[in-house]
């Protein structure tokens, strides 16, 4: 029960209510003196230290430890006595024996001031906040070194206002330092402090480009292929929008455009006509009560876009029987709902009239095929195709038929998705891709294309070599826990010593 007092000499054990009281003491072995090491056993006084220990049952463990004061014999030193201590057991100036500061400290290495301490006082070793935020900043960071593959990425403290920078060693996951912002000259003084890394991981930021390129000149940029795939990702959704008007008359021919359809028609169509008369940005906006932003979207467009909303319907009883109704009605269109109601409760339905009217009145039962959205298109698009079912497979290639720019569109974001396995030869993959972009009628493409010629250098390393900035979003993500758990009460220091302390 007491075997963390094994160094010790217990002499006794009292039971006191809700506390468990050991006495105890030192061993009558000699101890070196802490300043010249010479071992002595000239006992000069005894005091005593009380050290709480690890609970026991649910109740407090105190330890009344009757301890020496030594008496160094050699002439010169400069501690003449001096209290002995026990390593591993009692520490200089503290209240608690070390396997219980361990424990505590792994409590609020996870949960920090107030959540460890409540949870200290559950465990029957209460401690306050403030001793529990001690704790925390007492223990070691592990010694900064540089690592040969640096990983670097930014991370919010405040969404929008403050940001900060995470190093990490790309290949091993270790937290290397933590910076309290995001700008080209910190990193450039922390890469010139601690030099060494040979290739460095990083998303598009073009500050971080340019402050290793000030620092480490030698050393390679790599773009992370995750990013490159979420920017591809947007750029084919806003494509997608774009071409609306042609995929979406594939799926239900006769179906018409909605309100929200001929409101942006119409708006697009002022605006145009305010534009062409002379009038500025701002007294369009003034005059047709629309933001400024909305006025200089539609002024960008060259048409109104045909984006439509397909309404999402859950499924109902009368789903099974929509072939019958679909029969009924193209045979003959003015049959009434009630006659239909009678045919199919004779097949089985077990729904209500009004369920039935509702169907039928949506236009539910003549919808030939099922309706999609730009995000569902999107989606097909860039979804591995042994990954999609069946009928994934063929609505997406129904699609894409539509026009010869979603055709398109369909094969460069395969042929891209093929570029993400890194493998020699890909740069020289990518050059042709980005020709065939530029050849393509695909303007959203053609600002991705351009993104990916300005920093061309590091997107090819990406698409060649192994390393990437996988492992920093994951501690960005254990980041996020932790300030959550924090609430912004507490200041960059201790969030910093939160990140780097191994897990």
């Amino acid at each position: 029960m007491f075997s963390g007092l094994s160094a010790l000499v217990v002499e006794g054990v009292a039971d006191e209510g809700e506390v468990i009281r050991v006495v105890a003491r030192t061993r009558d072995d000699p101890v070196p003196c802490p300043m010249c090491g010479q071992p002595m056993g000239q006992v000069h006084a005894f005091h005593g230290r009380v050290v709480a220990d690890v609970p026991v049952d649910g109740r407090r463990v105190v330890a009344s430890v009757r301890v020496r004061r030594m008496v160094c014999p050699v002439l010169g030193c400069p501690r003449q006595t001096f209290r002995e201590q026990v390593p591993g057991l009692i520490e200089r100036y503290q209240r608690r024996t070390r396997r219980l500061a361990d424990q505590l400290g792994e409590v609020v290495q996870e949960l920090a001031g107030r959540a460890g301490a409540r949870l200290s006082r559950i465990l029957a070793c209460a401690i306050s906040r403030s001793t529990a935020l001690r704790l925390l900043m007492r223990q070691a960071v592990p010694p900064l070194r540089v690592p040969r593959v640096l990983g670097v990425d930014d991370f919010a403290v405040r969404r929008r206002q403050r940001y900060a920078t995470v190093l990490i060693d790309a290949e091993t996951g270790e937290r290397i330092d933590v910076l309290p912002d995001r700008t080209t000259r910190t990193l450039v003084a922390w890469l010139r402090e601690h030099p060494g890394a040979e290739y460095v991981c990083r998303d598009g930021s073009g500050s971080y480009g340019e402050a290793i390129r000030q620092a480490l000149p030698e050393a390679v940029q790599v773009s992370d292929r995750w990013h490159l795939w979420s920017n591809l990702c947007g750029k084919v959704l806003t494509e997608v929008r774009s071409h609306a008007a042609c995929w979406a008359t594939t799926l239900n021919p006769a179906r018409p455009g909605g309100v929200r359809e001929q409101t942006t028609r119409e708006r697009w169509r002022k605006v145009h006509d305010l534009l062409a008369q002379g009038v500025g940005l701002l007294e369009c906006a003034c005059r047709l009560d629309v933001a400024l932003n909305t006025i200089k979207r539609y002024a960008r467009m060259k048409e109104p876009t045909g984006d439509r909303r397909a309404p999402r319907y859950k499924p109902t009883l009368v789903d099974p029987y929509r072939d019958h109704l679909r029969t009924r009605r193209a045979a003959d269109p003015a049959v009434p709902v009630k006659q239909l109601f009678r045919e199919i409760q004779e097949l089985g339905y077990t729904g209500s009239l009004n369920l039935l009217y509702r169907y039928i009145t949506q236009g539910r039962a003549e919808g030939n095929k099922p309706v999609t959205t730009p995000q569902r298109f999107a989606r097909l698009l860039l979804t591995r195709p042994e990954n999609l079912r069946d009928k994934d497979t063929a609505l997406l290639r129904e699609l894409t038929r539509a026009c010869p720019e979603t055709t398109e569109l369909a094969r460069l974001t395969g042929e891209f998705a093929k570029l993400l396995t890194p493998v020699e030869g890909n740069d020289a993959k990518l050059t042709d891709w980005i020709t065939a972009v530029r050849a393509a009628a695909l303007p959203h493409l053609h600002s991705f294309a351009n993104g990916l010629e300005l920093d061309r250098a590091a997107v090819d390393a990406g698409l060649t070599l192994p390393f990437h900035n996988g492992r920093t979003e994951g501690v960005n993500t254990r980041t996020k826990r932790i300030m959550r758990q924090m609430h912004g009460r507490a200041g960059f220091d201790l969030l910093r010593h939160r990140i780097l302390l191994p897990q």
